[in-house]
């Protein structure tokens, strides 16, 4: 692939990236996400997020199918959009859901452990994002992929709180869940592969 191709793809997957948040915009101000649009925006924000954080450890699996390096420059990006989705999701509960109002959030966050979970997973993805570009990568060294490596316990974590948010319909994490571990599967698999080579 040519320089000049991979930034047209990468120019594609912006936009196409920016599209969920574009309708939930849209749907606000047509008024077209049902009785409880706060809810919808919300939990569509952190689904959004989820969806690009398993579609980042995708590429490697990818780069491995089509044997070329393109998947992999697309994953930083891919990781940038999965952390400003969930940054979002965060702040549409703390804002359009509180107000703000932290005494409340509290007695929410006694109540409700799902979201302790979700803000550590959230917090894990902070030095992820910080460090995601390449001066961080030569500064860090190999110190970085060990760092990176927790994307996926970030993703075990998010799959869970995943799971304790819906309650009853488990299908939808139960999808997510089945697809983080077949790439935590092919992970291993290719550690155990790469040893005995």
């Amino acid at each position: 692939m040519s320089k000049r191709q991979l930034l047209l793809l990468k120019i594609i997957i912006f936009i196409l990236c920016l599209l969920p948040l574009s309708w939930f915009i849209y749907g606000v101000f047509t008024e077209q996400l049902g009785a409880n649009p706060i809810e919808v925006v919300t939990r569509g924000l952190g689904e959004w997020g989820l969806q690009f954080l398993l579609a980042t450890l995708c590429m490697t699996p990818l780069k491995d199918l089509v044997k070329r390096p393109w998947p992999i420059q697309l994953r930083r990006m891919l990781g940038l959009f999965s952390f400003f989705y969930l940054v979002l999701h965060l702040s549409s509960y703390l804002w359009l859901d509180q107000f703000f109002d932290w005494a409340e959030i509290w007695i929410d966050i006694k109540k409700r452990p799902f979201i302790t979970v979700g803000v550590l997973s959230l917090l894990g993805l902070v030095p992820l994002a910080l460090t995601s570009n390449k001066w961080s990568q030569r500064k860090l060294g190999r110190k970085w992929r060990r760092l990176h490596f927790l994307i996926y316990p970030i993703a075990i974590l998010a799959v869970v709180h995943f799971f304790m948010l819906v309650k009853l319909d488990l299908l939808r994490p139960s999808i997510f869940a089945a697809i983080l571990a077949l790439l935590l599967g092919y992970r291993l698999f290719k550690a155990g592969f790469g040893q005995k080579k």
